[in-house]
């Protein structure tokens, strides 16, 4: 019998050429104060090989791969491969870019020097679900995970809460910064720093670290 669970989530097949370019085009200035946020994070962890999954357009791989990290981009969705691909070749990268389902990744364990997964957690609607995905990033970190999720303790969550309230249907899941760490910690992942985007938005990328065997 198998282990996947049965709940899935919109983000996983969500993802058309249409949708995916549109998130891809998205304005441009939204990207600054995040790829600064990942850079800031990226401070903690020394040059290696990175994993970048799932990659969405690239933006994240290509700041890392500019920072002098050894990079790998991965996604569930072709559309947002093929971007990637030009997204790295419009800078002159030559980087692997393959498929991998998030909840199952084919890659052996320990194998990269840190993970990177960048505007997904929140997509993820179970308990279920998010306990899998984080033990699977674990898995084939062998020293740090960098990780975003939306905390629930923001401005921009409230306001997400009011209009669910009103009867607005939103797929983004808040998550304590408690949850996030205990998922980790079920894996020998302990917490190195949290990092919010401002004081306002629910977005915060937290930086893990495996403990000592």
């Amino acid at each position: 019998m198998s282990d996947t669970p049965a709940v899935t989530y919109r983000a996983k097949t969500n993802y058309t050429e249409e949708k995916a370019r549109g998130y891809a085009n998205r304005d441009a200035r939204r990207n600054v104060p995040e790829l600064q946020l990942v850079e800031r994070a990226f401070r903690l962890i020394p040059p290696g090989r990175v994993l970048d999954v799932p990659c969405g357009g690239g933006r994240v791989t290509v700041l890392l791969s500019q920072l002098g990290y050894d990079m790998s981009a991965a996604d569930y969705a072709e559309p947002m491969r093929e971007i990637t691909r030009e997204t790295l070749a419009a800078k002159g990268l030559n980087l692997p870019v393959f498929k991998e389902d998030i909840e199952n990744l084919s890659q052996a364990d320990r194998s990269f020097d840190a993970v990177v997964c960048f505007r997904f957690f929140h997509h993820l609607p179970s308990e279920q679900l998010r306990r899998k995905v984080v033990g699977e990033l674990c898995r084939v970190a062998r020293q740090h995970v960098a990780m975003s999720y939306f905390n629930p303790k923001t401005l921009r969550a409230l306001e997400q809460k009011l209009r669910r309230l009103r009867g607005k249907k939103l797929s983004v899941f808040n998550t304590p910064l408690a949850e996030v760490t205990a998922y980790f910690e079920a894996n020998g992942f302990k917490l190195v720093k949290n990092f919010p985007l401002d004081a306002i938005n629910n977005l915060h990328l937290a930086v893990f670290a495996r403990a000592p065997d």
